[in-house]
């Protein structure tokens, strides 16, 4: 019996109306994950 690896395919990025990118990624088994980066307010831009 073999183990399975997950292996991460990005499947795209998004921001939110909060301005946090969000990223998609699943694996060819099924498997999803969605990482949510959040932003630091910062008045510099």
């Amino acid at each position: 019996m073999s183990d399975h690896v997950h292996v991460r395919i990005n499947q795209g990025l998004g921001v939110t109306e909060d301005g946090e990118l969000v990223e998609h990624s699943y694996c060819r088994c099924g498997t999803t994950w969605t990482k949510v980066y959040q932003v630091e307010d910062d008045a510099s831009e």
